[in-house]
């Protein structure tokens, strides 16, 4: 079973998705929140395989609550949701450590096969955000980012060449076997550097990677 815990200050909110997620065989919900010092807690005493945050609450915000949990030691994944596309919350969310990003109209089919992907190790994002994430890091960079360029590409030396071969793999946005097959490796052999990345670079998972090899340029 994954070990669900949902987290939204509008209590019918969180029935609605009590009830999507439990008509799931595979999916239970553990326990349920109203602010982010009630998801922080909860996840400590519960130790759930994913937490879904609602983004905008009173006191700690999700982005807030977001950054606390990934940080604790063996950390659930962390899906974020809100009514809200807006470019800056997705790029925050993900730099807070959350590996998935839902607006709150996702059909319920598609809620549960979030949890399962990021469950499974894989980010997640609304398929109408994935694709403004794209375009934006496909842009080229403006003139004033190149301090935090040469930022990114300092936290990148600790990398290997084989290490930043499988990062830029990663930052196109290729499954480990994808990559495995571009860089003629066994995909469990691509994981096995994806988790070593992630270490090297003390990240929670490989969207943060991911953005940190589009800011220096690799990508």
């Amino acid at each position: 079973m994954i070990r669900t815990i949902l987290v939204d200050d509008e209590i019918l909110v969180r029935s609605g998705l009590r009830m999507i997620l439990e008509s799931a065989p595979d999916i239970e919900v553990v326990g349920e929140g109203g602010d982010g010092e009630e998801a922080v807690s909860l996840t400590e005493e519960l130790r759930p395989d994913v937490v879904l945050l609602d983004i905008r609450m009173a006191g700690t915000d999700g982005l807030a609550a977001a950054e606390r949990i990934t940080s604790l030691p063996e950390p659930p994944r962390v899906v974020l949701l809100t009514t809200f596309d807006l470019d800056e919350y997705v790029h925050s969310a993900l730099r807070a450590g959350a590996v998935g990003f839902l607006l709150k109209d996702t059909p319920p089919r598609d809620l549960i096969a979030a949890v399962r992907t990021v469950n499974n190790g894989h980010a997640m994002l609304s398929p109408s955000v994935t694709k403004r994430m794209l375009e934006r890091f496909a842009s080229p960079a403006p003139a004033d980012s190149a301090a935090g360029r040469q930022d990114a590409l300092s936290r990148l030396s600790v990398l290997s060449e084989r290490e930043q071969q499988v990062l830029v793999a990663v930052a196109e946005g290729k499954s480990n076997a994808e990559a495995g097959r571009s860089l003629g490796m066994r995909e469990t052999t691509v994981k096995a550097h994806v988790s070593r990345i992630l270490a090297k670079l003390e990240m929670s998972n490989r969207v943060q990677a991911a953005i940190l090899a589009h800011d220096a340029g690799w990508a």
